[in-house]
């Protein structure tokens, strides 16, 4: 790497990883000396990067807690993965002031600003041929998302006003301890400590958040992940259903778009999906725009039901 410039920014987009690296690892890494290094390393220094430096055996290179990387270090289709990534954030909501997709569409007038030139006229192309739809969901304050992550990060105690969906307002105090975003929805889940459970609450109906500063030891979580939590109850009152379906797994999931299924491909026309329903005639609805044969292995209720009605059909 003759241009300077073009080495200095590729020592710290691989130090932006948050590895620590050694001498002889990135000056093979950049194809330099380890003078011309120790000269770069002291570039960045010098514009403000703070990269820490262990000599000796077992010395490494480490950029610190807080170093920033510029928008102008991302790659080619790392810039155009973004500007994508915010266009589909702005599409979902209500734009209401102050909603994370209000702040993505602003972020996304911004962003191409910050690119290299060589970007600019893509990122504008880009920007002119894209169309998207408005999908209506619950906007979600980009503040909100924010104070919660920083009280999961810092384990401090937090008090909010939650509106459920049929009761009244209620206070409630939790242990914060996960962010989910599912089907469009964003939830908390939270140790409530007046009612001793877990629960989990829709950010949108959280108002008058609060960070009250006090910390609390962190608690076994009540599943393996803070989704299969939020599944199991979501899914409290649904059955399993295992399918096999003639038809590529790409075709399946544009049937079952809506639906959270788990998918995988049996042969190159065979796709198993394992998904939750509590209707019969809502799946034999989707199936059947699909025109391909298919197998219900389970429930029995549902196979019999499907069954019935197939005798239905050929009588009318």
């Amino acid at each position: 790497m003759a241009d300077v410039t073009q080495r200095v920014l590729a020592l710290l987009a691989a130090l932006q990883t948050g590895r620590a690296f050694t001498g002889e690892e990135l000056a093979a890494r950049l194809h330099v000396s380890p003078r011309t290094l120790r000269r770069d390393v002291d570039r960045l220094r010098g514009y403000g990067y703070p990269v820490e430096t262990q000599p000796g055996p077992g010395g490494y290179y480490r950029l610190s807690a807080g170093g920033a990387m510029p928008p102008l270090l991302l790659e080619d289709d790392e810039a155009i993965a973004a500007l994508l990534g915010l266009a589909t954030l702005a599409s979902i909501g209500s734009a209401s002031e102050g909603s994370l997709d209000d702040a993505a569409t602003r972020a996304y007038g911004k962003v191409d600003q910050y690119l290299p030139k060589r970007l600019r006229a893509r990122a504008a192309a880009l920007r002119a041929s894209l169309e998207t739809t408005q999908t209506l969901a619950p906007s979600i304050s980009a503040g909100t998302l924010s104070a919660l992550a920083d009280a999961i990060h810092h384990q401090h105690l937090v008090t909010f006003d939650y509106a459920g969906a049929t009761r009244p307002t209620t206070a409630r105090k939790v242990e914060p301890h996960r962010q989910i975003h599912q089907h469009l929805r964003w939830y908390l889940l939270a140790w409530d400590t007046r009612k001793r459970d877990w629960r989990v609450f829709r950010t949108d109906r959280i108002t008058n958040l609060r960070n009250t500063g006090r910390a609390f030891s962190p608690r076994p979580l009540p599943a393996d992940t803070g989704i299969q939590y939020l599944r199991e109850g979501l899914n409290k009152h649904q059955h399993r259903v295992v399918l096999t379906v003639d038809a590529p797994m790409t075709a399946v999931a544009d049937s079952l778009k809506y639906q959270d299924v788990e998918l995988e491909p049996i042969a190159p026309h065979r796709t198993r999906a394992v998904l939750r329903s509590d209707s019969w005639q809502w799946l034999l609805l989707n199936l059947a725009f699909l025109d391909v044969d298919f197998t219900i292995h389970e429930p029995a209720a549902f196979r019999t039901a499907s069954r019935r009605f197939g005798v239905r059909l050929q009588q009318a």
